[in-house]
């Protein structure tokens, strides 16, 4: 988009044509970049917090608690957000993909405690893995426009985190079951928001996109366990 503006700006008249043709070149290429190094990223972040998962679950470590998990995760996103540009970017974000791998594994075990617990978590690895698979490359191939979605889903997000943190002080779980469908939908606007961003040109922070795209895929899965893993209890 830079390249473009600059060759508008301050190119002659008489070669506009061809400039303007290398601007579409350079910004197709960013954009090819970008996406390459923003999944290979999530690829590896998505590995390494699975492997912290599977290792705390072994390890029956215990949970965080809702206090030093949001200070955890707010804290070490503000911190990939502030060195995105550095050379320290890339550690700070397995700082906190491992830490929500940290926090994923005693929801894993209390799954595997339920009728059906292995079955649930496949169940919903699988449904997240589609769902990613299926509105990545719808963007990708359509390459459709989703940046109006920004400011409603950010509120949306906001909401479902006040929700979510009132169903447990309130011991409600019909809130809960709804808050987590709300997380599922909005996670799922979000998978379609940030792949768009990067396609058009929106987001060229490969690192940022990536942390972005981790998020919404954890909070999917997360949210789907809690559905599939409420409906096997009731059983």
């Amino acid at each position: 988009m830079n390249h473009t503006n600059s060759a508008l700006t301050t190119g002659q008249s008489g070669h506009l044509p061809a400039r303007a043709g290398n601007s579409g070149a350079v910004h197709s290429d960013q954009v090819k970049r970008v996406l390459r190094n923003t999944y290979a990223l999530l690829a590896m972040t998505l590995l390494f917090s699975a492997g912290v998962a599977v290792t705390t679950l072994t390890l029956q470590l215990p949970a965080p608690g809702l206090v030093l998990t949001l200070v955890g995760y707010f804290g070490l996103l503000f911190a990939v957000y502030k060195l995105q540009n550095s050379g320290w970017a890339l550690p700070a974000v397995f700082a906190l993909t491992g830490f929500m791998g940290y926090t994923l594994g005693p929801l894993l075990t209390h799954s595997l405690a339920l009728p059906g617990g292995a079955q649930t978590i496949t169940l919903a690895l699988a449904a997240t893995g589609a769902t990613f698979l299926a509105l990545s490359s719808y963007v990708l191939l359509t390459r459709r426009d989703f940046s109006f979605m920004g400011g409603f889903l950010f509120v949306g997000m906001v909401i479902a985190l006040i929700a979510g943190i009132a169903a447990m002080f309130l011991q409600m779980p019909a809130l809960g079951l709804a808050v987590s469908a709300m997380v599922a939908l909005l996670s799922a606007g979000l998978i379609l928001y940030e792949t768009s961003n990067i396609v058009n040109g929106g987001e060229t922070n490969y690192v940022m996109a990536t942390v972005s795209l981790y998020v919404s895929v954890f909070n999917l899965f997360t949210s789907l366990l809690s559905l599939f893993g409420l409906g096997g209890s009731n059983e």
